[in-house]
């Protein structure tokens, strides 16, 4: 089973940018996704972008269009978020998770997930 962890969360204010890293360990086949996931407190958990591993394709929620970016580098086996312009309203948990069945907004579709990593953004 593929293994990811999340790192980069902490305090950022309003109007700022953010990295977040995923990093991806263990035997993942071509059609392998990673997404990430925010879970705000008493909300449910929500899709935000997911990108596929081996060509590239991105797919992601309107709430985060234009603001932010993912991207992997296989190299470094690490899947990146990289967000600006934040909003309070993007003050979440966020979740790196893997999918061998490609891209999906689904979370019953990812079966790896991290542990989370909080943002906080202030203003």
């Amino acid at each position: 089973q593929v293994h990811v962890v999340e790192s980069g969360g902490g305090l950022v204010q309003a109007g700022g940018s953010l990295r977040l890293s995923c990093a991806v360990s263990g035997p993942i086949v071509s059609t392998y996704a990673v997404g990430w996931f925010r879970q705000a407190p008493e909300k449910e958990r929500e899709f935000v972008t997911s990108i596929m591993w081996t060509i590239g394709s991105t797919v992601y929620a309107n709430s985060v269009k234009g603001r932010f970016t993912i991207s992997r580098d296989n190299a470094k086996n690490t899947v990146y978020l990289q967000m600006n312009s934040l909003k309070s309203e993007d003050t979440a948990v966020y979740y790196c998770a893997g999918s061998a069945y490609g891209l999906s907004v689904l979370a019953t579709d990812y079966n790896s997930w991290g542990q989370g990593t909080q943002v906080t953004v202030s203003s």
